[in-house]
């Protein structure tokens, strides 16, 4: 599948390949459409650099700038340049999308990644993951500010720290009431 890269997106402007891309695995956000179901997909997907540079190395799209195929090290450059800690954020995404999770943007809630067992309009995403690096100082305060948040929005909070090249470890907070 043929997207094209603007700026710090990805576009699927094809749309049955946007329908297909989506329906494997709730892929992207369709452009215009909040609460997107699969029938209703009938406009471009739009993709972040982290899921764009997943679908790249599982050779499932192609990437074009300016009409021209970005090879898998020149998309690996714009996504470290775009994002603080590319390297450790794409081994949690890839680790929870390898392990069959739905893994979206954080930033609403102030994470990472906002992830579901089973996808967005079917269930609400249980965990929002923090990646941090093992030598990360995390601060008392830090930590409460992250349960408050998660457990406002019913949700576990979980820290993931990369270990390694292919190993995460990661830490669930829960919160109870006494």
């Amino acid at each position: 599948m043929k997207t094209e890269l603007l700026e710090n997106r990805l576009i699927v402007w094809n749309l049955d390949d946007s329908k297909k891309l989506f329906g494997q695995g709730y892929y992207g956000k369709p452009i215009g459409i909040p609460k997107p179901k699969l029938d209703e997909i009938n406009v471009p997907l739009i993709l972040d650099l982290i899921e764009g540079y997943y679908l790249m190395s599982k050779s499932k799209i192609q990437i074009y700038k300016n009409k021209k195929k970005i090879t898998t090290k020149k998309m690996l450059d714009i996504c470290q340049e775009q994002h603080h800690n590319f390297e450790k954020k794409f081994q949690v995404y890839k680790d929870f999308r390898d392990k069959g999770y739905i893994v979206n943007p954080g930033i609403k809630f102030g994470c990472d990644f906002a992830v579901y067992q089973k996808g967005p309009g079917i269930d609400h995403a249980p965990f929002l993951v923090q990646v941090y690096n093992r030598n990360e100082n995390m601060t008392s305060t830090d930590i409460v500010l992250a349960g408050r948040l998660a457990s406002s929005v019913k949700k576990q909070f979980i820290l993931a720290i990369p270990s390694g090249k292919d190993k995460v470890d990661y830490v669930a907070l829960d919160w109870w009431k006494a």
